[in-house]
């Protein structure tokens, strides 16, 4: 019998998923048979998003704005299964010289607003003889230095270690992973890296000779959220195309 990842029945919640790796995530749900339904703090273009997919416009660094959004899903479809807290992000800064504002946002944002859905989606979940799964996504960032952004990265760490402590609080009904995602090439990628040259240098440092693409990371996202990965819990599932070139590998002989 061939495997398959199959969400056919469940109902799931993408926070920030109408574009970038978000976008990604919601394709891939709702390529496995999920009912969708995705929040954030800018309406998508009408007709853009997968079909039955739905919005719901919501500041999730909001607790209660989180709470609710939740309890709208789950009371428009009679359940709640999955939940993947991908909002997130953060302009480049020097930690020097950031303002308590701008650092109290950034971990509000990539931290506190998973927290947020996260408490609201395990609320739920419990109540359910399926349980539920809760996927939150990460970046490299949080698993090693990250000069200019370290506010974020130290955020992103934090979720990694939150993942871990609410699998064990909220076993055996509900379950919790990570994904951790590397390079994405989302819309604003190419700018990023200063147009197709800077592109083919950063993507010749992945050992696989790409970037991801935002499918990469919601193939990962399904298969933790599938009966594949029904005993799979607490874990950070890294997907980086093999990781960043180390420095001396340039100066390494034979």
């Amino acid at each position: 019998m061939p495997l398959t990842i199959d969400l056919r029945d469940r109902v799931a919640l993408v926070t920030g998923g109408t574009r970038g790796v978000g976008r990604g995530i919601t394709e891939c749900l709702v390529e496995a048979g999920a009912r969708v339904a995705v929040c954030g703090r800018t309406a998508p273009e009408p007709g853009t998003l997968p079909d039955g997919t739905t919005f719901h416009p919501v500041d999730v660094r909001d607790a209660d704005a989180a709470a609710a959004v939740v309890d709208a899903v789950a009371a428009e479809h009679g359940r709640l299964d999955i939940a993947v807290n991908n909002a997130g992000g953060a302009p480049g800064t020097d930690a020097a010289t950031a303002s308590p504002r701008f650092s109290d946002r950034i971990v509000a944002l990539n931290l506190m607003s998973a927290l947020h859905v996260a408490q609201a989606a395990n609320r739920v979940m419990q109540t359910q003889d399926e349980g539920g799964s809760i996927v939150n996504i990460t970046s490299l960032s949080g698993m090693r230095p990250s000069p200019g952004t370290a506010v974020y990265g130290a955020a992103k760490a934090g979720l990694i270690s939150l993942t871990t402590s609410l699998a064990m609080e909220w076993a055996p009904k509900v379950r919790l992973n990570s994904v951790t995602g590397g390079m994405v090439r989302t819309e604003l990628f190419e700018d990023y890296y200063g147009g197709p040259e800077g592109v083919a240098a950063v993507e010749a440092t992945v050992p696989l000779g790409r970037a991801a693409e935002p499918a990469d990371i919601g193939n990962a996202v399904a298969f933790l959220c599938s009966d594949l990965a029904r005993f799979v819990s607490g874990s950070n599932l890294v997907v980086h195309g093999g990781g960043e070139r180390l420095a001396f590998f340039e100066h390494q002989v034979g």
